[in-house]
């Protein structure tokens, strides 16, 4: 099932991150012929001056809280006019205020709100906003956004050892796999984005080195090393034979080369360590694992992988709405 074309919802806030969720968004937008929404989304707070140094407090008159989303529409029509100079074709950007005292949640909330209501297939956000407090709001607000919205959401960073210079792609994208069904989502996601973009894909399973449990007896240290070692060879087989099958439906696809891995250790520090060594521009993770534990612990997996990566993460999650392709 084809992913692409869709409607991408760009968020904003002026940052440095949101710069480059920005271009990630024009190139992903034209390479895969997808319609880019933009939207900026604040609260009505004094303490969050951004764009805008006189932002209207509770008391203020209904004049002078019409006054300030004028100035803040003006400053969003101004960042469009960038998206657009950068070669981007902004179908339409959307203000959303929420009020005092709603909380940081609200902004999260606004964005993810509107993306149903568009019927976006994809959120594009910045890791971090502006400096100071503003910074760790914006933080929050894309890790919100990520555990909440219906739709995969690309969250992009700057990586502080590499100087980033136009288009995100064609790049390596690494995936990372379970064997779950949003794994195998994020897998389809990753094949079309790939041959879209010209990108290199390699692909990763990583699981921990857990012991088996042998309750309420002493078999012997021979006994149980033995039979660690027979639970090990499986894993590594069942896991060798899901990359295997992963590399299949990636060159079944036109992508060529595809190159697997198989980690053992935790997860989230396997996938952000061979993502650096790779040198990977695009990490693809699906937001849950497997049933029970196991789709608590990809849930983890993800959410550590959005925080601690050195590259943009595109957390995918099955679309409960659909959405429509832009030519619809």
């Amino acid at each position: 099932m084809s992913v692409f074309p869709t409607r991408i919802l760009l968020a904003t806030d002026g940052s440095e991150d949101a710069a480059l969720a920005a271009k990630a968004a024009v190139d992903l937008a034209s390479k895969t012929g997808s319609e880019l929404h933009v939207v900026h989304a604040r609260l009505m707070l004094p303490w969050i001056g951004y764009p805008l140094s006189e932002t209207p407090t509770a008391s203020s008159t209904v004049d002078e809280e019409e006054e300030a989303r004028k100035k803040v529409m003006r400053w969003l029509d101004d960042q469009v006019e960038r998206i657009e100079a950068e070669g981007g074709n902004v179908a339409q950007a959307y203000l959303r205020l929420g009020r005092p005292g709603e909380g940081v949640i609200t902004v999260a909330e606004e964005i993810v709100s509107l993306a149903e209501e568009i019927g976006a297939g994809l959120i594009v956000a910045g890791s971090r906003g502006l400096g100071g407090i503003r910074r760790a709001l914006m933080g929050s607000v894309s890790d919100s956004i990520v555990r909440h919205a219906h739709c995969p959401v690309l969250v992009v960073r700057r990586e502080e050892k590499v100087e980033v210079v136009g288009a995100l792609f064609p790049t390596k994208i690494l995936l990372a796999t379970d064997g779950s069904e949003e794994a195998t989502l994020a897998a389809e996601v990753t094949a079309e984005i790939a041959v879209k973009t010209g990108s290199e894909l390699h692909v990763v399973y990583s699981r921990l080195n857990k012991v088996p449990h042998f309750p309420g007896y002493y078999l012997g240290p021979e006994v149980v090393e033995g039979a660690q070692q027979k639970e090990q060879k499986v894993r590594d087989r069942e896991a060798n034979k899901l990359l295997a099958s992963q590399v299949e439906i990636a060159e079944a696809a036109g992508i060529s080369a595809a190159q697997a891995y198989l980690r053992i250790g935790r997860p989230e520090v396997e996938i952000t360590a061979l993502a650096e060594e790779v040198r990977a521009g695009l990490i693809v993770i699906g937001s849950r694992g497997l049933s029970g534990v196991r789709r608590a612990l990809m849930g983890s997996v993800s959410d550590s992988v959005v925080r601690h990566a050195h590259c943009p993460v595109l957390v995918v999650r099955r679309d409960k709405q659909r959405a429509p392709s832009s030519g619809q």
